[in-house]
């Protein structure tokens, strides 16, 4: 959420000072206005524009006292819903990322919770997200300051360097943070490291963390800085480290380094307390090979059949970049499908904040009308939204099911990470031609590729910056 802006320019100015500098922007005006501005005619002009008929009066009088999105709402479109699914993955259980921007975490591990819950013969179970979120955190930390360290000679006004400095310590993430932090640190069941207030309540812990990542950049940037070698520019680095590493246990815990842990199973019976490294557990009850999962994106804005990658999109320091095929989207929704009809969640990307209602647990075109209520027409075709950043991935859920009517999708089974009580119960009904128009990416099983998409993924990437329209998941 952004924070108010209020322009505070002359707001400690000593009244004189004030008035001189009044003075001289007076003297220094032009006597006639500048082409391009607001002229008093123009204003007259948009005033006598504006006709303010039976209709807009009633608009204006709704909207002064209603919300826009409900008074939009077309009742006709949400009349149609239903939350039919001919073919459903069964899984159990609501997962609430709460206040926080851990929705990729809470989808890749929801991928996987489904098979911890069969190894375990449980009737459901959870994952910690702390546990990684932790270690997710840290791992961030260090890409920042690294970065910092790559960029210390550029000036400050550095268009990498900038971004960094604005962006050092965000929640958000993509599929390729999953696998990181799952192959270095493995996986813990939540009891063994729970929630915190901090964990789904972010924002205090971000803010204070960030700005010591700032103060921290300003000493790794600073002249004396300049003047130590590597080595103790990293021992220097690694005491910033230390302090983080403190914040983040204050405000989440300490990970363990091993656990004892039982379970109930389904049938009532309890097992037998065992000792786990996390990697141990995550081998034991998941064991999928995260390697083979691959991201297929489909951005109309960029050339198709390509690989890309994008800068900084990591947060494990010695982990590529993200990397993914853009391929068209009826070929993506073929694979998506391939990979659901088989029993295989999609991990997917998603610009939720539009066409989509969290009450009515719905993603549909056309569920809001905006063009009657303003009488302006809104639309832009997908390519164009991207290019002018009208719509960005913002949101990652998991495909557990899709309802199939004369042999195509007529719509998705989406598990969403907002709680029970978002959706119907957790779930939503997302739309085939909302799918079109505001998915951008999945995440699938190698096998489900044809010999024309994973061929390529053998090619050289196109690297893409920080500030790209398809980067923006990862600060949320």
């Amino acid at each position: 959420m952004r924070r108010g802006y209020r322009d505070t320019t002359f707001r400690h100015v000593p009244k004189p000072f004030g008035v001189c500098i009044s003075l001289i922007l007076l003297v220094a005006a032009p006597a006639g206005a500048q082409v391009g501005a607001i002229t008093p005619e123009m204003l007259a002009k948009l005033r006598t524009g504006l006709v303010i008929d039976t209709h807009t009066k009633a608009v204006m009088n709704a909207v002064a006292a209603n919300g826009v999105r409900s008074l939009s709402l077309d009742r006709e479109q949400a009349a149609g819903v239903n939350h039919y699914f001919t073919h459903r993955i069964k899984t159990e259980g609501i997962t609430d990322q709460k206040s926080s921007g851990r929705c990729w975490l809470f989808a890749g591990l929801n991928i996987m919770r489904p098979i911890a819950s069969a190894s375990l013969k449980t009737k459901s179970f959870e994952f910690s997200q702390n546990f990684l979120f932790f270690y997710d955190k840290l791992e961030k930390a260090n890409l920042f300051l690294e970065s910092i360290i790559a960029t210390r000679n550029r000036p400050i006004e550095d268009r990498d360097v900038e971004w960094l400095l604005k962006n050092p310590f965000p929640d958000g993430g993509q599929w390729n943070m999953v696998l990181a932090l799952i192959e270095k640190y493995g996986a813990v069941p939540s009891d063994v490291m729970p929630e915190t207030e901090s964990s789904g309540n972010t924002g205090a812990m971000n803010d204070a963390i960030s700005t010591y990542l700032r103060k921290c950049a300003a000493r790794l940037r600073s002249p004396d800085a300049a003047r130590l070698g590597d080595d103790r520019l990293r021992a220097e680095k690694e005491r910033m480290l230390g302090d983080v590493f403190r914040m983040l246990a204050i405000h989440l815990g300490v990970p363990p380094e091993r656990f004892t842990w039982r379970c109930e199973r389904a049938d009532g019976t309890v097992t037998e307390p065992r000792e786990y490294t996390p990697r141990q557990f995550f081998d034991a009850h998941v064991g999928m090979n995260l390697r083979e999962y691959v991201c297929l994106y489909s951005i109309p804005s960029r050339p198709f059949d390509r690989l890309y990658q994008i800068r900084f999109d990591r947060n494990v320091f010695d982990q590529p970049n993200m990397t993914f095929a853009n391929i068209p989207m009826n070929l993506m929704k073929e694979l998506t499908l391939k990979s659901v009809l088989a029993n295989d969640p999609v991990w997917f990307g998603c610009d939720v904040g539009k066409e989509s209602d969290s009450k009515l647990g719905v993603m549909k075109r056309g569920l809001y009308d905006y063009a009657s209520l303003y009488g302006v027409d809104l639309g832009m075709d997908k390519a164009t939204r991207v290019l002018y950043q009208e719509s960005t991935p913002s949101h990652a859920m998991v495909i557990i099911g899709v309802d199939m009517i004369g042999g195509k999708p007529e719509k998705w089974l989406v598990e969403n990470s907002w709680g029970a009580k978002a959706g119907k119960n957790g779930l939503f009904a997302m739309y085939d031609g909302w799918f079109d128009e505001y998915v951008y990416a999945v995440i699938l099983h190698k096998k489900y590729l044809p010999k024309q998409v994973a061929d390529i993924f053998t090619q050289e990437p196109v690297e893409l910056p920080p500030w790209d329209p398809m980067f923006t998941m990862w600060l949320h």
